[in-house]
């Protein structure tokens, strides 16, 4: 039976109010190729040679920006495998026993073999009462589900793409941006001749005069806030970084760590594009891993930051107790780490890269 009342309500008329922006885009989508394919090319350019090439690149960037477009918003936001929710034993003495000791004793034990590496600002593993789950790392609520390597960006991501953004469409995302930023400023290049003869009583009295004026303003203010955002991404996907962790800072086992997810700049790319380069510009998944373990390089800390999170004791004084984690469930990211022959070498040299620190004692922190 369907939910009825004022909250069942309220989530209909949200989502439909979700697909007005998408819509308005569709329809703006729809204009600008009538306007630049038909009116501007069509009617004004009065070369032959020059309407061919205009019109094969628009239709390129055209159709790469639609499906790009295309894959943001109808990609399913992916969510925590089945390892990192409890079992029913495991819920039951959640359930009965007092929050305490207990607790954390019971979330320890069930996040022992888990590729689990961040911690709530109190050191807390980081785990859903809603979801009733352990919560992998980089992994965030939307939309009152847990998504893997959540990005948030406020009202942008709803009204824009009409979805959630994170592991499994960030790339589209991505490329979405590129895209619009590369048909907006085509078009905005292309119409400037025109748009220059407009205004000095150079171009010929035709139905298109109108066209060419909107088409260069919207193009031109489009451009400015796309380059914008898009810049802003690119910095992310170097840094190897979500919106939220530009924000604040991961917190490991050792402690904070604003550069904890980084492995340099060409292995940061090839975490969101691939290891396939000839897949790169095309919006095909090609992300590397599964979204619920990602490989950690703890490097040296923000002297501006706290060495450890409330409540945590610091283990980086002493790296003779550092013991190396489990390895994680799945193995489809670890060619990343080339700095470490294997495990168990790496676990013999704090300096190099880790993927993680002892587990201390932790008090357990519920979190959104």
């Amino acid at each position: 039976m369907a939910p009825s009342g004022p909250g069942s309500a309220r989530r209909r008329c949200r989502r439909v109010l979700y697909w007005i922006p998408v819509v308005f885009i569709c329809l703006l989508l729809g204009w600008s190729y009538y306007a630049y394919a038909i009116q501007l090319c069509i009617v004004s350019m009065e070369n032959i040679g020059e309407q061919v090439v205009c019109l094969m690149a628009y239709h390129l960037l055209f159709a790469m920006f639609v499906w790009s477009y295309w894959k943001t918003i109808f990609t399913l936001p992916m969510n925590p495998s089945k390892e990192f929710h409890l079992s029913y034993a495991e819920k039951e003495l959640l359930e009965r026993e007092p929050r305490g000791e207990a607790h954390q004793e019971v979330l320890r034990r069930a996040a022992k073999d888990l590729p689990i590496y961040t911690r709530t600002m109190s050191g807390a593993i980081r785990y859903c009462d809603r979801c009733q789950l352990i919560k992998p790392d980089r992994c965030h609520h939307c939309s009152n589900l847990l998504l893997l390597k959540y990005l948030h960006a406020g009202g942008l991501f709803y009204s824009v793409v009409n979805n959630c953004v994170g592991f499994s469409n960030y790339k589209f995302f991505l490329l979405f941006l590129a895209y619009s930023l590369l048909y907006c400023v085509f078009i905005a290049a292309t119409d400037l001749q025109y748009f220059v003869k407009f205004w000095t009583n150079g171009l010929p009295d035709t139905q298109a005069k109108f066209h060419i004026m909107f088409l260069f303003f919207a193009a031109a203010m489009f451009s400015v806030s796309l380059s914008s955002l898009f810049g802003y991404h690119c910095w992310l996907v170097s840094k190897n970084k979500s919106t939220l962790e530009a924000f604040r800072s991961p917190v490991f086992r050792h402690g904070t760590d604003k550069n904890g997810f980084s492995l340099g700049f060409s292995k940061n790319m090839r975490q969101v594009f691939g290891d396939e380069k000839k897949y790169w510009l095309l919006p095909i998944f090609s992300s590397l891993g599964d979204g619920c373990s990602f490989p950690t390089c703890l490097v040296n800390q923000d002297p501006e930051q706290p060495s450890t999170p409330a409540g945590l004791n610091s283990t980086a004084k002493n790296p003779e107790n550092h013991q190396f984690p489990a390895k994680p469930l799945r193995e489809s990211q670890s060619h990343l780490l080339t700095d470490s022959q294997s495990w168990t070498e790496s676990s013999t040299n704090p300096g190099k890269c880790k993927a993680g620190m002892s587990n201390p004692a932790l008090t357990m922190e519920n979190e959104t």
